[in-house]
C-alpha cells in the first residue's frame, strides 16, 4: 500500500524579460518598468524590496550600457518572482573577458575614483549574484537575487498580481 502523498502547495512563478537599447535612456526604462512590474506582483512602490531591485537593476543596466555596449546590440533584462525571492538578470552581448570581479571579490574604489561603486552597491543589496557566460555567445549574464522575506505566502494564496 501506498502512503498517501502530502499536498504539495503551487509555486508561482512570474517573469518579465525586455530588451532595451544599450543606451542610458534604456537603463532607466529597465528600472522604471522592474519597479511597475514588482508592483503589479504585489510588491508595492517604496518598500524595501522595491528600492532594493530598482537599485539592482539600475546599476547593472548601467554596467551593460556602459561596459557591455555593442553598436547596434541591445541588452536584456528578466525578471523572476521564484520561491520568495526576486531574480535580476541582465544579460548584453559584448565579447571578451569580463570585467566584473567575483562576487566575493568586490572592493570598495578609492575616494577620488569616479567610478567603480555600482558593484558594490549590488553586492550590498541583493542576497545573491554571480556572472554567467551568455550561451550562445558573445556575452555574459549578471545575475542577481534579492530575497523577500514573508512574501511567499501571498503568493501561494493567490493574492499577488498577474
Amino acid at each position: 500500500m501506498t502512503a498517501p502523498a502530502s499536498p504539495q502547495h503551487p509555486v508561482t512563478v512570474r517573469v518579465f524579460v525586455q530588451r532595451f537599447s544599450a543606451t542610458p535612456r534604456g537603463a532607466r526604462l529597465a528600472r522604471h518598468l522592474a519597479v511597475g512590474r514588482l508592483y503589479a506582483w504585489g510588491i508595492p512602490y517604496g518598500t524595501d524590496a522595491s528600492d532594493a531591485v530598482a537599485l539592482v537593476v539600475a546599476e547593472l543596466a548601467a554596467n551593460a550600457v556602459t561596459h557591455g555596449r555593442v553598436p547596434g546590440r541591445d541588452f536584456e533584462l528578466r525578471l523572476s518572482l521564484v520561491g520568495g525571492s526576486v531574480r535580476v538578470e541582465v544579460t548584453d552581448t559584448h565579447s571578451g573577458p569580463s570585467s566584473l570581479p567575483e562576487p566575493g571579490g568586490v572592493e570598495w574604489p578609492g575616494s577620488l575614483d569616479e567610478h567603480g561603486r555600482g558593484l558594490v552597491l549590488v553586492a550590498a543589496l541583493a542576497d545573491r549574484w554571480e556572472v554567467l557566460e551568455r550561451k550562445p555567445s558573445p556575452g555574459k549574464t549578471v545575475r542577481a537575487e534579492v530575497d523577500l522575506p514573508g512574501w511567499l505566502s501571498p503568493l501561494r494564496a493567490g493574492t499577488a498580481g498577474p
